[in-house]
């Protein structure tokens, strides 16, 4: 083989590479968004369970764990590592993630939608 047949070589395995790089990564980026609106979803749950339990005030995710609201098994974070926001308010709760670019605010945050 000659060096430019090699070359040629390398070059189309990086091409489909490429392609299958592009191909892979929105997949992955919605199975983070499903990931996330799940562990939401467990999080509101048991806000709710707080609620009811008989606690007035705004649970955080550690106050959850510390009355054994959520496990050890269940998410306290995003996909993305970031902490949940839980907002109590007219006996309502909404738990929300910062979103991939881990700023609360912006277009990419992750509400509970329920």
């Amino acid at each position: 083989m000659t060096l430019i047949e090699i070359m040629i070589v390398v070059v189309i395995m990086a091409l489909v590479a490429t392609g299958v790089g592009m191909a892979v990564m929105p997949a992955f980026t919605r199975s983070q968004v499903k990931v996330t609106l799940t562990a939401v979803q467990n999080v509101r749950s048991a806000a709710i369970a707080y609620h009811v339990a008989g606690h007035p005030e705004c649970p955080t995710v550690e106050a959850l764990r510390e009355e054994r609201m959520l496990d050890r098994q269940t998410a306290s974070t995003d996909a993305w590592s970031h902490g949940f926001v839980i907002d109590c308010a007219n006996d309502d709760v909404v738990v929300r993630s910062a979103g991939p670019d881990g700023i609360h605010g912006t277009d990419d945050d992750i509400p509970d939608h329920s």
